[in-house]
């Protein structure tokens, strides 16, 4: 199982960071050692200041594919949810100033919040649903797939080009604007259309 993470698909959060707007998907992996394992606390790791959380729907592959192409996207996948791809700031900030990979600050343990996951039928149309994160019950970022620059479909195809998909892979499909560090005792909460998937305490 692997986690394929797309960055800069929404243009506030490209804008909020002071990034150059891609003009295709950024790509970036986690290995399955960065799923936060179920019922335990996220740790802030040692070797960060700044550890910004970013929600983001989430998409778990159902069968084998390789040159997906767009119209037969759909078929890859059953489920979606929400999650968190937690990112060292201040070490990402340090490895993009040197050219270097953001793997230490995207991939390190615990990095990856998966929520429970529901079956897309159960939406009227997936390129038009509202996720949110809240701190300690306040809304800290809310965003809706209509603004993605790259549709989940879009982006199953694109991956799919570089990575054979597996059962199980999960993609990362970006997140809004909105991403501010977290601190010890704050507790996380998720949700997709209104419905909770995921709720994590920081320590």
């Amino acid at each position: 199982m692997k986690i394929i993470c797309i960055g800069r698909n929404y243009t506030k959060h490209i804008a909020e960071l002071r990034n150059e707007r891609p003009t295709e998907p950024v790509v970036f992996m986690k290995p399955d050692s960065a799923v936060l394992l179920k019922q335990h606390p996220f740790v802030i790791p040692e070797f960060s200041e700044d550890i910004h959380h970013e929600i983001e729907i989430i998409v778990k592959i159902n069968k084998v594919g390789k040159y997906i192409e767009p119209k037969f996207a759909h078929k890859y996948y059953d489920e979606i949810s929400v999650g968190i791809d937690f990112t060292a700031r201040d070490l990402q900030d340090k490895l993009k100033a040197k050219g270097l990979p953001w793997e230490k600050a995207k991939a390190f343990d615990g990095s990856a919040v998966i929520g429970e996951f529901l079956p897309k039928n159960q939406f009227s149309s997936l390129e038009n649903i509202t996720f949110e994160l809240t701190n300690n019950n306040k809304t800290v970022q809310i965003g809706n797939s209509s603004h993605m620059l790259w549709k989940i479909d879009e982006l199953i195809s694109y991956v799919s080009q570089f990575f054979t998909l597996k059962i199980g892979d999960i993609i990362f499909t970006g997140t809004p604007e909105g991403v501010a560090a977290v601190k010890p005792d704050d507790v996380l909460e998720g949700f997709l259309e209104g419905q909770q998937l995921f709720r994590i305490q920081v320590k």
